[in-house]
């Protein structure tokens, strides 16, 4: 590293990944507490954010490039590509103004792994309690759980599925470890 430079590095990088897993590095993660009575404010958000804040527990709104998980009755972790925390955290501490409330920049508390194919379902499952069958979990759903005793963030992306777990770094290769583990047999191993 040469001068003030910083280096950024995620936290599974170089990492060998489930064959359906992909890292997904440095997205944008901004906490917001706000409260969602205040009608004025939640519309202040709305439209700093480009889409109204979900109320609804454990769903999600917004786009692929932007969106809101929800992850408590006065809690969102609004999710953007990388490099948009500044401007996603400043909007909306613009948009807070006097109200009661909080924005924070976490996007270096989490790191992101995603899962998509034939059996990531299945796969998941089998580290975690929740139904993430069609019926119950979809493309507009979040929730905070356990996988594989790993505390994580479940956002499934697309119907297709595709899945962001949202995990702590130092977690992440645990969890990577697990995933390829529970996927079962590889070429060349003994099983």
């Amino acid at each position: 590293m040469t001068g003030d430079a910083a280096v950024k590095r995620s936290a599974l990088e170089g990492r060998v990944l489930h064959a359906g897993a992909r890292d997904v590095p440095f997205l944008a993660q901004v906490s917001l507490r706000a409260d969602p009575s205040d009608v004025e404010l939640m519309t202040r958000l709305a439209l700093t954010i480009g889409f109204v804040l979900p109320t609804t527990p454990n769903t999600v709104s917004g786009d692929l490039d932007r969106h809101a998980l929800w992850l408590g009755p006065d809690e969102w972790l609004i999710v953007g590509q990388p490099g948009s925390e500044d401007s996603i955290e400043s909007g909306c501490r613009d948009a807070l103004g006097r109200a009661t409330g909080a924005v924070v920049d976490v996007s270096a508390n989490r790191t992101v792994v995603e899962l998509r194919g034939p059996g990531a379902r299945e796969l998941l499952e089998a580290g975690c309690t929740m139904d993430l069958h069609p019926r119950a979990f979809h493309a507009t759903c979040c929730a905070q759980t356990l996988v594989a005793r790993t505390g994580v963030i479940i956002h499934q992306l697309t119907d297709e599925p595709v899945y962001r777990l949202f995990v702590r770094p130092s977690f992440a290769h645990y969890l990577a470890t697990w995933l390829l583990d529970a996927s079962g047999p590889r070429p060349g191993s003994s099983l």
